[in-house]
């Protein structure tokens, strides 16, 4: 037991470090990048970047999530693991074949920015070699960690090398796509170490392509929280304010990344327990990973939105100014899908239980594409952002609904309010204190930081919720 503990500690602290890597990225080239190429420039890569991710999403298929499950179910048999590797990548290859001829049909008949989609179809390459899904179910998360760090490493540097002006947009958009497909490509020979050539005979490709269709409808649903608005924005109002809407969204994915590590990692680890029939373990391991991630999900919320005003303007420079009142809209969304990601990728999705983590993305998909058309209207992004806010609070909702006669909810949830009210305070706190002080240099935003944290932990060390500390000690006498 204390070996499977360790593991999973050692897995998130890896895709922990790497996600708080991928932070540390942006922070280094968003500032750059948006001064140089500027609003439109911004706002082409997203737009033309969110059509192409339709058909990345196609050809896909629900292959990556049922692929990471279906290797966590099977890793204890090496042949039937190496079989279901061939199964699913050369469907793989045949999903992500048909869809780049339709991106191919696509870019011919599409007037404008074609050059631009020709560069992203890049992503689709990309996705037919991606392997990933295979080593997070034997979670042998390190190696995609160290690959993936190395490939960003030379992105970042060729960003700064090759990006000095506006015109160099489709150079841009050529590096953060070949890095992608470099970075896929790298994790190939690890392959070796578990994967026989198999018998052609053998292999059941026609097995998969259900369970694969019913993963890919949520899959759907959950796109259109990624790319649909950016879509809208860009046909409905403009590229600007498909790019402003796309700045708010990065930073607020970056900090998301974070708070939903644990599912990546805890997926394949929940799904090997319901296999054995540890459904006490599957539900201890979501109480914690609950409270690990809202104990970080509330700071970042009241964090991002106390500091929108002097990150914006540090951040993204002259004419983002927009993007201040998006990320305190967004904000909120941590908490909901740090919420949902807990209770869908972490146990609904490893107990399959398919059906209600369907209804609840698509309800939230249907909810968003309702609200989009109106909100964009009356308040161009800002009504995109309030209408992705409501469907995730929708998706949350009904998620929590479905698994009530499940869990013990109550238990859960116990003492979350005081994360919640140590994070208001603490939000709260660092407005009025870049508000007053008028601060508006880099160090000043890090100071803001610095006092945010030490606000939010002196607010919880006197609040002292019962269930953190019995984590922590935990944690303590694994070492």
């Amino acid at each position: 037991m204390r070996w499977i503990i360790t593991k999973v500690v050692k897995n998130l602290l890896w895709n922990m470090g790497y996600q708080v890597f991928i932070l540390l990225l942006p922070i280094v080239t968003i500032p750059y990048v948006s001064r140089v190429l500027g609003p439109t420039g911004i706002g082409i890569n997203a737009f033309t970047n969110s059509i192409v991710q339709y058909f990345v999403l196609f050809g896909t298929l629900g292959l990556t999530m049922y692929g990471n499950r279906e290797v966590a179910y099977q890793r204890d048999n090496p042949k039937k693991l190496s079989n279901l590797f061939w199964e699913l990548t050369i469907l793989r290859l045949v999903t992500t074949g048909i869809a780049t001829l339709l991106y191919l049909g696509f870019i011919l008949l599409s007037g404008k920015y074609q050059t631009f989609y020709f560069i992203q179809g890049l992503l689709l390459i990309a996705t037919a070699i991606d392997v990933s899904w295979f080593f997070q179910g034997l979670e042998e998360f390190s190696i995609t960690v160290l690959r993936n760090i190395f490939v960003k490493i030379i992105s970042l540097i060729l960003i700064f090398v090759l990006i000095k002006a506006k015109h160099d947009l489709w150079l841009y958009i050529l590096i953060l796509t070949g890095s992608q497909v470099l970075g896929n490509l790298t994790l190939v020979p690890y392959l070796k170490r578990y994967v026989k050539f198999p018998h052609w005979s053998e292999l059941k490709l026609i097995n998969h392509l259900r369970p694969t269709i019913e993963m890919f409808v949520p899959q759907i649903a959950t796109q259109v929280y990624l790319q649909v608005n950016k879509t809208m924005l860009g046909a409905l109002v403009g590229v600007q304010a498909s790019g402003f809407y796309d700045n708010s969204d990065k930073i607020v994915k970056i900090l998301l990344a974070v708070v939903t590590a644990t599912g990546t990692v805890l997926l394949p680890h929940t799904a090997h327990s319901f296999a054995q029939g540890k459904h006490d373990e599957v539900e201890d391991s979501l109480n914690k990973s609950m409270h690990f991630i809202l104990v970080i999900a509330f700071p970042m919320t009241a964090g991002l939105a106390g500091i929108a005003p002097i990150f914006t303007k540090i951040f993204f420079g002259s004419g983002f100014d927009p993007v201040s009142n998006l990320l305190v809209i967004e904000s909120i969304v941590i908490v909901l899908i740090g919420v949902s990601n807990a209770t869908g990728v972490q146990y609904l999705l490893p107990t399959n239980q398919l059906t209600p983590f369907t209804t609840s993305v698509i309800l939230g998909a249907v909810a968003n594409m309702v609200l989009n058309v109106p909100f964009i209207f009356l308040w161009s992004s800002n009504g995109a952002m309030f209408a992705t806010v409501l469907s995730e609070l929708l998706v949350t909702a009904y998620q929590l609904f479905k698994v009530k006669h499940q869990l013990r909810i109550e238990v859960i949830f116990q003492e979350v309010w005081k994360y919640m009210l140590a994070a208001i305070i603490m939000g709260a706190s660092v407005r009025i204190f870049i508000t007053v002080l008028s601060l508006s240099s880099f160090m000043a935003l890090l100071g803001a930081t610095f006092y945010g944290v030490l606000i939010y932990s002196i607010a919880l060390f006197m609040l002292r919720p019962k269930i953190l500390l019995r984590m922590l000690a935990s944690l303590k006498k694994l070492h």
